[in-house]
């Protein structure tokens, strides 16, 4: 894609205007050798001649920095200057600010040439369009929409925002402009319905929305049930009756913003939680616990330096892309790669992992059961070095599967949205199938019982981290305006998850299930995952959710849902459930195996693909 750029060399005397594709990029390069000294820092004089029509895709090509080798990276890198703080040599500060303290200190790096010559922000969509930002222009694009929401619409530091948007390059400019201006960012995913978007703009009193055109007629039948709801902003080549449009705005606006003064503790971003278990809590965030935390934390699940790349496949509106895809990667000065996949699609997943230089992916684990399900020895991967998977456990027989045929490991990470993430399995750790490895930096996880006293190894018991005398940075500041569910998180001196697990001997974790998940049967506790996970090794079945039903001999019992394979879909389902009770018998303990087993077309899941076990469960109890 073709984004024409004027930027003004002094040199000699002389103006020189390019046009930057990746075709001319080896005559930049001896070019800029010779006037690279010049390059003036400032881009007020910079126009931008192109704007693609609907996606707003401002791919400004910089100067290909072109130094003989690899680059050898300041010994002042982001991650580096806060070594001191590490190890306890000096206080966490008082004031910061993500993108003045992060994001501008790699564009000076990067502008002295101390950073490989890879792009901060990576973007393509599958149909010839790509989008390629530095952190120089990542900073000039961002400070643009800064002023867009402080000028245009009125928005002041403290102010509200819910943004929902897909994955397209503006949902990361909004991102940090409002870390530039200090505005709350309020992320939603792109499915919500006109209910889901009335519950969180009456909850969160946000004073201004961005989304797309497509979203926007949802927004229009509930915004007269808003009251505070003031400013409607539209990413969209079209305009709209009441609504402003992000791309004119941003194309007519100035780049001289200044980033406000934020105090570590300032409030930055509101996620709504998941609602598997009840309406959805607004989880507050400050610049500390996800700006400063991962400048804290040892290269723990994430390990990458500037030359590296990370692709999480994760929806804009959950805490896991703001970890995977801002956060901890542009700590480390990293690539983040985008796809903008409107619907996760097999082959088109392995294809870009064949065609780009990816480091990482990081995705839930229904994107590795369906992986597995193709041929994957006909693929090669350019550069995947190891997976992540959060949100729910990965079944061992996937993790093997994968494994096996493309030879990278799945590593597990275990978190919540109150948190990030909690344990993970580091780079070099043995992996143990069915773990989610140990205790993040930062956090001394444990099982507690119900009265917060800490359980020895292998039993069970739930899911703890101390929070007491001293509260750690990575935890959210509170549910916003719910002080009762804030404090029914604390017991004793741990925050409690609200998930069950165990713990070994050598400190790995295993997660059970939600609380609310645990099958009592006949005295027998069995957590669903175990069983799931055996019936996930029968090749019959592509995904199980297991949950309790009521049984007037043993009180309840265990009920499979299963989804079949195409090539078992024409079986005899009497027989073939005969057959997964007996496989789980001898995969597992007998008394775990599911007496009722029901075969469905689909599951039902949240925006995030966790299973909504509770669902299938009030149906069987009658409660739906």
């Amino acid at each position: 894609m073709l984004v024409v750029i004027q930027r003004t060399l002094p040199l000699l005397g002389l103006f020189f205007y390019f046009i930057f594709t990746s075709r001319f990029a080896g005559f930049i390069t001896t070019v800029l050798l010779i006037s690279l000294q010049h390059l003036q820092t400032s881009f007020s004089a910079m126009k931008l001649f192109k704007l693609q029509s609907l996606k707003f895709l401002w791919t400004l090509k910089p100067p290909n920095r072109v130094l003989h080798g690899h680059p050898r990276l300041l010994a002042s890198d982001v991650h580096s200057q806060y070594e001191s703080i590490r190890r306890g040599k000096q206080e966490i500060p008082k004031y910061f600010n993500y993108a003045s303290d992060v994001l501008d200190k790699w564009s000076e790096i990067e502008k002295a040439g101390k950073r490989p010559p890879n792009p901060a922000f990576w973007w393509i969509n599958g149909k010839g369009e790509e989008v390629k930002w530095s952190f120089e222009e990542l900073g000039f694009l961002s400070r643009k929409v800064a002023n867009v929401l402080t000028k245009e619409c009125g928005l002041q530091k403290g102010d509200r925002l819910i943004v929902i948007l897909p994955r397209i390059p503006e949902w990361w400019l909004v991102n940090v402009a409002c870390m530039r201006a200090g505005i709350v960012l309020i992320p939603g995913v792109s499915q919500l319905s006109a209910k889901d978007i009335l519950y969180r703009l009456q909850a969160s009193k946000a004073t201004c929305i961005i989304t797309t055109d497509k979203v926007a007629p949802a927004v229009d039948s509930v915004a007269s049930e808003c009251q505070f709801l003031k400013t409607k902003l539209m990413v969209s080549k079209d305009s709209r009756e009441g609504w402003l449009n992000f791309t004119e705005l941003c194309k007519n606006q100035a780049a001289d913003h200044s980033c406000v003064k934020t105090r570590i503790q300032d409030p930055m971003i509101i996620f709504f939680t998941s609602g598997t278990t009840g309406s959805p809590k607004m989880t507050q965030h400050s610049q500390g616990s996800l700006g400063f935390r991962p400048l804290l934390s040892e290269r723990y699940w994430l390990d990458l330096t500037p030359s590296g790349m990370i692709w999480n496949t994760a929806d804009t509106g959950w805490i896991l892309t703001s970890v995977a895809s801002v956060y901890d990667p542009w700590v480390f000065g990293s690539c983040v790669f985008i796809h903008n996949l409107p619907q996760t699609d097999s082959a088109v997943i392995l294809n870009t992992l064949c065609s780009f230089p990816i480091d990482v992916l990081v995705g839930a684990p229904t994107l590795f059961r369906m992986l597995v399900q193709n041929d994957l020895s006909s693929y090669k991967f350019m550069n995947l070095k190891y997976c992540v998977s959060g949100g729910e456990p990965v079944n061992p027989e996937v993790m093997e599967q994968w494994k096996s045929q493309t030879g990278v490991d799945i590593h597990e990470v275990y978190g919540q949205t109150e948190m990030g993430i909690i344990c993970s399995v580091f780079k070099g750790m043995k992996i143990k199938p069915g773990s989610m490895g140990k205790a993040a930096p930062l956090y001394d996880v444990q099982i507690v019982d119900k009265n917060a006293n800490i359980l020895p190894p292998g039993q069970q018991g739930e899911i703890a981290v101390r929070s007491k005398p001293i509260r750690p940075l990575g935890f959210f500041s509170e549910y916003v305006d719910n002080p009762k569910k804030t404090a029914e998180t604390e017991r004793g001196d741990f925050y409690v998850t609200g998930d069950r697990g165990t713990m070994d001997e050598d400190g790995y974790f295993q997660f059970i299930g939600r609380y609310d998940d645990i099958i009592i049967s006949s005295g027998y506790r069995i957590g669903p995952f175990e069983v799931e996970s055996a019936l996930i090794e029968h090749p019959a079945v592509v995904e199980a959710a297991v949950v309790s039903s009521p049984d007037p001999l043993r009180g309840e019992v265990v009920k499979a849902f299963v989804i079949l394979s195409p090539a078992f879909s024409s079986s005899d389902l009497k027989s073939l459930a005969q057959d997964l009770q007996d496989h789980v018998k001898k995969t597992t303990a007998p008394y775990k195996y599911p007496r009722k087993v029901e075969f469905v077309q689909e599951l039902p899941k949240t925006i995030t693909g966790k299973i909504k076990r509770n669902e299938l469960r009030d149906k069987e109890w009658g409660r739906m």
